[in-house]
Parts: C-alpha cells; sequence; structure tokens
C-alpha cells in the first residue's frame, strides 16, 4: 500500500528514526527565505512543521501554528526553546481546518512531495487556500522531477556521516528507484551506530510533480501564483532548476 503522508512513514513516525532527523536537517536557505518573508507577518501557519525549528523561531511576537501529523516530530518541536511560543497540532494537511486564517503560510522541506496522489495533492493546496489572509501569501518547494535529483539517492553517492549527542558517530546513506508513469520515487534511508553496529532504517516514498501540474492544481483551489522561484537563493524557475518553489496569494 501506498504511503501517503508521514503517519505511515517510519522515519517521521519512529522515535528512534525522528531522533536523527535535526541532526540531518540544520537551519537552512529555505528557513531564512521564509523568515524574510515573515518579518511583516502578524501570523504564520507552518505546515508539515516536523521538529518544529522554524515555528518556535518565528514564535516571538507573532501567532504561530506548527502542524504534523507524526507524533514523535511533534514531541520534538514541543521541547525545543521557543516551542511554548508555538500552538502544535497533530493533523494530515490534508484534512486539516483551523477555523483561522494567516498572514503566512509555509510548506518546506520537500513536504508537500509525501502526498502521493493529486488527489492528495490538489487537498493540501485547498488547505492553503482555506487558512489565508484576505492579503497573505503562501509559499512551498517541491523538487523539480526534470533534475533528476533522486539520481543521487543511492548508496555510492549519499554516504555521509555526523555526531549523535548519545551513540557518537553515525554514518548513513541512501538508496532509490523512480516509476517513470507516476513519477513516485521510492528510497530507503539507514543510520548505522558506528559504535555498535546497530541500524535504523525507513523505507519512504514521494512524488515528483511538474511545475504545469502543479500550476494548474493551485489555479483549481483558489490560488494565485505571484512568482516561481528554482531555487531558495531567488534563481529563476527554470526547466532545469533544482527547486520548484511557488509563491502567491488568494486569486
Amino acid at each position: 500500500m501506498p504511503l501517503n503522508d508521514a503517519t505511515e512513514d517510519r522515519l517521521y513516525r519512529d522515535p528512534d528514526l525522528a531522533q536523527f532527523y535535526d541532526l540531518e536537517n540544520d537551519w537552512a536557505a529555505d528557513q531564512d527565505f521564509c523568515a524574510r518573508m515573515a518579518q511583516d507577518a502578524a501570523s504564520v501557519l507552518d505546515l508539515g512543521c516536523g521538529t518544529g525549528r522554524f515555528a518556535a523561531a518565528m514564535a516571538e511576537g507573532r501567532r504561530v501554528f506548527g502542524t504534523d501529523p507524526a507524533a514523535a516530530m511533534l514531541a520534538i518541536a514541543k521541547s525545543r526553546p521557543g516551542g511554548d511560543g508555538v500552538t502544535w497540532v497533530q493533523s494530515d494537511a490534508q484534512s486539516l481546518r483551523l477555523g483561522e486564517r494567516f498572514d503566512l503560510v509555509v510548506l518546506t522541506g520537500h513536504a508537500f512531495q509525501v502526498f502521493l496522489t493529486e488527489d492528495d495533492q490538489r487537498a493540501v493546496l485547498t488547505t492553503i487556500a482555506e487558512h489565508l489572509a484576505p492579503d497573505g501569501h503562501f509559499v512551498f518547494d517541491s523538487r523539480n522531477p526534470a533534475a533528476e535529483e533522486w539520481r543521487e539517492w543511492v548508496p555510492e553517492e549519499s554516504e555521509r556521516d555526523f555526531e549523535h549527542p548519545d551513540f557518537g558517530k553515525v554514518e548513513a546513506w541512501n538508496d532509490a528507484r523512480q516509476d517513470p508513469a507516476s513519477g513516485i520515487v521510492a528510497y530507503e534511508t539507514h543510520y548505522r551506530i558506528v559504535a555498535t553496529g546497530q541500524v535504523f532504517s525507513a523505507a519512504s516514498e514521494i512524488r515528483f510533480t511538474p511545475q504545469d501540474v502543479l500550476a494548474s492544481m493551485m489555479n483549481e483551489v483558489g490560488l494565485k501564483v505571484d512568482e516561481w522561484l528554482g531555487d531558495w537563493n531567488g534563481a529563476a524557475c527554470t526547466p532545469t532548476a533544482p527547486e520548484i518553489i511557488p509563491i502567491g496569494r488568494l486569486r
């Protein structure tokens, strides 16, 4: 059965695996970009907030909600500095309805790609529209299928290591395969504790959606794109750009 959100993916829902997330994903260009967008926002909704680093950092002086379907990720989010200033909600992004609207809605970290069907992706885009204030803005990211980034997700190219505060050195690697018909990439993530040899593994699936399909779905749900970026440094979204990043508002 295909995975359809993070509640079914051990990489996010299993505490043994969630503990590695922040060690591999530090504050990055996407969060810098979104933080600049949030400067004039009195309210922020972070969909698919994961371990809550961005939401917690935005909490001072504004109303911030962080939502995620994975309890293991939210447990980390709630315990981080600044976490007590965020309203945390465990929910999938397709059905979330908070009854509130926000000046900025973000969905980063390629979380949009965990939704494997157009129906699910359209439902997520509807959630964004339902929570945008009349003058609010949204931003999310999805990897450009034309860049074929999954080709780098093989053991010989993805091997890396980092230090865990309790376990010491950890070796990590991925393996991936793509289904050309569906645009879905199935990949595995492996973490090996060097001192003990113990290995933690998870199987995941993500969808690579072309820009024209994204544009059509956003138009259907009442979202207007003001700008398409090809990376978080502000480059244009060209056919070979690594990212597809729409920035927009309600139509």
